[in-house]
């Protein structure tokens, strides 16, 4: 599993540092939503936004402790097939993804901060060696998993 504190992966390619950077200083309503509250509510978790894997992807938030990465979705990202290699790739990479549509967080917030909560305090997969469910974006409000 690869170390992403370590200084091989820090050295990022210059059009993602920028356009990482271009994010951080213009999230949308949703992500200045979740943040606010990723900052304050789990402060035993460190949360990094906008942050490049690999040089490869921008994820919206991370928290590499558990290896988790939070995507919130607008209308464009109706499961196409550019999303589903970007989960495969990340999934493949050791992380757990939650997906959320924006309506969801500026909505229900709470039920998001909910799932949210649920998955910081699950053990990791890889840590236990025994397979988690794999998350599903949730829908209407509802954290929800795939059987």
């Amino acid at each position: 599993m690869q170390d992403f504190n370590s200084q091989k992966h820090r050295t990022y390619l210059v059009k993602f540092k920028n356009l990482a950077k271009i994010n951080r200083r213009n999230p949308t309503d949703a992500e200045y939503k979740l943040w606010r509250q990723l900052r304050n509510r789990y402060k035993d978790f460190k949360f990094r936004r906008q942050f490049s894997i690999d040089n490869k992807y921008i994820v919206d938030f991370v928290c590499l402790e558990k290896r988790l990465i939070i995507e919130i979705d607008g209308g464009h990202h109706n499961e196409n097939n550019h999303d589903k290699k970007r989960t495969d790739y990340l999934e493949n990479k050791g992380f757990k993804l939650l997906r959320f549509w924006n309506n969801d967080i500026l909505n229900n917030i709470q039920v998001c901060l909910d799932c949210i909560y649920m998955e910081l305090h699950t053990p990791h997969p890889l840590a236990s060696q025994v397979p988690l469910p794999q998350g599903e974006r949730g829908k209407a409000g509802v954290c929800q998993r795939k059987p």
